[in-house]
């Protein structure tokens, strides 16, 4: 192995590490809202206020700099991105204060913004220099494993700390502040891949566009919304309904319930990569569909067991929609908009991640969690239907009209 692929075959762990590290912060907070609320009285509907502000924070971002690593670098854009992530951590270690929480999500909800599409673009580059002409499948696994997993990692990682460690509300934020600074050092050393630009660049914030294609379009924007609100209320609001409903108020097993749903999402992800596009749609429709009745069957039993195993199903189906939706967007899309498309799509994923975690934190102070669930499993499903007639019309058209010819 020579120097130089030695050093690239580093980068790509490097950029790993750092992405994994970036995503898991931003999980960090959600086993320890039940502790805020606690300590601080936050209610359930403050929590989703505060989770909605880091879905904003994220939009913003991939709207406003999602793109710019294309022009001016992978690392010009990453290491500002974890620089955020690095003062939101320094913000959750000084205070508690609701204020101080808002602004400390907020800015890694921009960090996130910026990585994810960068640390994913610098991932695939550094991968095909490192073994050209080789197969993408350890780009794909790992670029899931460290999207997905990582998010579902930083609850886990969280909930451990918090239950075993010292200061439940500072230990965990001390933990991945040294984990970020490690990252921020090892991207510094990581080859650039984006060569320089000749021409000056002239800024411009994301557009967003739909293909022609808007049939094919619209339900991939309703599965990513579908998707998206599964790890919204999840990452959000499971952990109190844990403690609170359940009555189960170890941090723990609050880190534990969020991590099977994301680790069930990115392994869904990658264990299903040699299906087409048809197949992962129905897939997802059907295990997200029968994960979030088994979830509504084990709230209305207070059944722990049922809780997480249709949670487990849900976040696996919720996987694997969103990865179909990627793949149609992608794949209809004409290569000059296929961009715009695609930020449009996250776009509306994220907005599917913040607005049903608000309706369910506003209805929760109106009638019992379990009720209010049920009106989401409801919508869900609706949802789900939706995608399905969709996608099932897109497809079966052609085929009905070479019949009647």
């Amino acid at each position: 192995m020579t120097a130089s692929t030695a050093r690239l075959h580093a980068g790509f762990w490097a950029i790993a590490l750092a992405f994994l590290t970036a995503m898991a912060f931003s999980t960090v907070p959600t086993p320890l809202y039940p502790l805020y609320m606690a300590r601080d009285g936050f209610s359930t509907f403050t929590v989703t206020v505060v989770f909605a502000v880091y879905a904003a924070g994220v939009v913003i971002s991939l709207l406003l700099a999602g793109h710019v690593s294309d022009r001016i670098g992978r690392k010009r854009v990453l290491l500002p991105a974890l620089g955020l992530e690095l003062i939101a951590a320094v913000l959750f270690l000084t205070s508690t204060a609701l204020p101080v929480l808002l602004v400390a999500r907020f800015l890694t909800g921009l960090g996130v913004g910026m990585i994810t599409a960068t640390a994913t673009a610098h991932l695939q580059e550094l991968h095909a220099a490192h073994r050209p002409g080789a197969s993408r499948h350890r780009f794909e696994v790992v670029s899931t494993a460290a999207n997905s997993g990582g998010l579902g990692l930083g609850t886990l990682a969280a909930g451990l700390i918090a239950q075993l460690g010292y200061a439940p509300l500072r230990t965990p934020y001390a933990v991945f502040f040294i984990l970020l600074v490690i990252s921020i050092l090892a991207v510094a050393l990581t080859p650039e891949t984006v060569p320089p630009q000749a021409e000056k660049y002239r800024y411009r914030p994301q557009r967003i566009g739909v293909p022609g294609d808007r049939r094919t379009y619209l339900a991939a924007a309703t599965g990513a919304v579908a998707s998206f609100a599964v790890f919204g209320v999840f990452t959000s609001l499971a952990p109190a309904f844990v403690a609170g409903t359940l009555h189960h108020p170890s941090r723990l097993l609050a880190g534990a319930v969020v991590f099977a749903v994301f680790g069930s999402a990115a392994v869904a992800q990658s264990v299903t990569g040699g299906l087409s596009a048809a197949a992962r749609t129905t897939l997802g429709l059907l295990v997200q569909g029968g994960g979030i009745l088994i979830l509504v069957l084990g709230m209305h039993t207070a059944s722990l067991t049922l809780f997480l195993l249709g949670g487990i199903a849900a976040g696996a189906g919720a996987g694997v929609l969103f990865k179909a939706a990627l793949g149609s967007v992608a794949a209809s899309a004409a290569p000059s908009e296929r961009g715009a498309a695609l930020a449009g799509l996250f776009l509306i994923a994220y907005l599917g991640l913040g607005l049903p975690a608000i309706g369910l934190g506003i209805a929760s102070q109106i009638v019992a969690a379990v009720t209010v669930m049920t009106w989401f499993a409801a919508v869900l499903v609706l949802l789900l239907a939706v995608v399905a007639l969709l996608s099932f019309g897109h497809r079966v058209r052609p085929a009905a009209a070479a019949q009647v010819r």
